[in-house]
């Protein structure tokens, strides 16, 4: 008889912890964002001249596109979009947690410390919130085009061409979510980082298995 009731009550509690993970699967009470991968090493120099790498970084969210000077297309709007985002970053509540944007040029020979200033104060950038970057070519192109795997390069009439990517990084370096379009949702950018300030709040201690159970079942956001 003591071993039937003592069956009885793990079969009971295995059947409370099953609902448990079932109720969490279906109304996904957390919403986080995918941890995609690792984001790259980068070895920068801003628009006053200071270095700046992924390293410098940590501890921030980021959202970082690539852009260069001369680009009109998609570059008008993607700095439209960032623009907007620091504007109304203070809308977001980060508690403390810093945000950074950094617009990395993909044009380093023309692209000096000179041209990233009046680029960046031609666009409004706060330069305690929004910098303007590059760095060696070929340390560059390895960060960017295989590190981000975007695309850029010559075009046909000899002009620089990229492709439209937002990069949303963790205070982890992780890359979490990726925007390939030159005008993603303001308010989708700033709900994501929302998330990822939330996430930095809430997932110590005890709160850190609710994450990671969000994260196991993919408690991701439409």
């Amino acid at each position: 008889m003591k071993v039937g009731w003592w069956l009885k009550g793990v079969y009971g509690l295995a059947a409370l912890l099953f609902l448990g993970v079932l109720s969490f699967a279906v109304f996904q009470p957390i919403k986080v964002l995918p941890r995609i991968t690792l984001a790259p090493g980068l070895a920068l120099r801003d628009e006053a001249g200071r270095s700046l790498s992924n390293e410098d970084l940590r501890g921030q969210i980021v959202l970082y596109n690539f852009t260069f000077a001369e680009c009109a297309a998609p570059c008008a709007q993607m700095n439209s979009v960032l623009r907007a985002v620091q504007h109304r970053l203070p809308e977001v509540n980060t508690s403390g947690l810093a945000v950074r944007l950094v617009s990395i040029s993909i044009d380093p020979a023309r692209d000096t410390p000179a041209v990233l200033a009046d680029l960046a104060v031609a666009n409004g950038a706060d330069p305690d919130v929004w910098r303007f970057a590059t760095g060696d070519p070929l340390r560059l192109k390895s960060a960017v085009g295989a590190g981000f795997q975007l695309y850029y390069g010559p075009a046909p009439d000899g002009r620089l061409t990229v492709d439209p990517l937002f990069a949303l990084v963790d205070g982890g370096g992780i890359l979490r979510a990726e925007y390939r379009t030159a005008a993603p949702a303001v308010d989708r950018l700033l709900r994501d980082i929302g998330l990822l300030a939330e996430e930095a709040r809430n997932s110590t201690g005890a709160g850190r298995y609710a994450y990671e159970a969000a994260h196991l079942f993919l408690c991701y956001p439409r």
